[in-house]
């Protein structure tokens, strides 16, 4: 594709770290009361939440990557790519009750303001902002919130970003998170990607590369 080698300052993948609930006290509620109780039998202090986003910037232009709840109909075009189940797959046949993974060309990030050390600078690397934005169609769609790949961690907005990332060819592992807090969901993304499953089905990519990180 032409235009891959441009200068690094106008190709970059960005990682957001937004604290869970920026916009709106329900979600924060919710998340500490579910730090709470996950915090209680591990015998520690419940952390602050994060949840994560990316924006990868390349020559044909900005895309925002992330998942969200399915809004109402007549929001306008998000750059849709996949849709999956909250809670139960069966659920999913309701708008309440499904997730959508965006690409989205010129979009914008909810409460990206409220990210924490402002947006964390992963790669410059062309080819990897390209991998980036090819993958995305391609990302597992497990039911949000639970441990279907029992991973001993749920599937969420964070897992969907770690699977990006390792796939890409960036270890996410070497990705620190704010001081003091914690991402539910980024360690079943990554074993997603260690077990190269992809799309609805989590069906083994016939077309597998080696993934970062990943254990033999």
């Amino acid at each position: 594709m032409p235009g891959w080698n441009e200068p690094a300052d106008q190709v970059y993948v960005d990682l957001y770290w937004i604290p869970l609930g920026a916009g709106g006290w329900f979600v924060k509620r919710n998340g500490r009361l579910y730090e709470s109780l996950v915090a209680l039998p591990e015998g520690r202090p419940p952390r602050d939440l994060y949840h994560s986003a990316l924006e990868v910037v390349v020559p044909e232009g900005r895309f925002v990557i992330e998942q969200a709840p399915v809004p109402r109909s007549g929001c306008g075009a998000r750059g849709v790519v996949a849709e999956g189940p909250v809670g139960l797959r069966a659920a999913g046949r309701l708008r309440l009750f499904r997730y959508e993974v965006r690409c989205w060309r010129d979009g914008h990030i909810p409460d990206a303001a409220e990210a924490v050390e402002g947006p964390r600078r992963l790669s410059t690397d062309s080819d990897l902002a390209h991998r980036v934005l090819q993958l995305v169609p391609a990302v597992p769609t497990p039911v949000w919130g639970r441990d279907e790949l029992r991973a001993g961690d749920m599937w969420n907005s964070n897992a969907v970003i770690s699977w990006l990332v390792a796939r890409a060819g960036l270890n996410p592992e070497d990705i620190p998170l704010p001081t003091g807090g914690r991402a539910p969901g980024w360690d079943a993304g990554i074993a997603a990607a260690r077990r190269h499953l992809v799309g609805p089905g989590l069906r083994p990519d016939p077309h597998r590369q080696g993934v970062r990180g990943a254990r033999a």
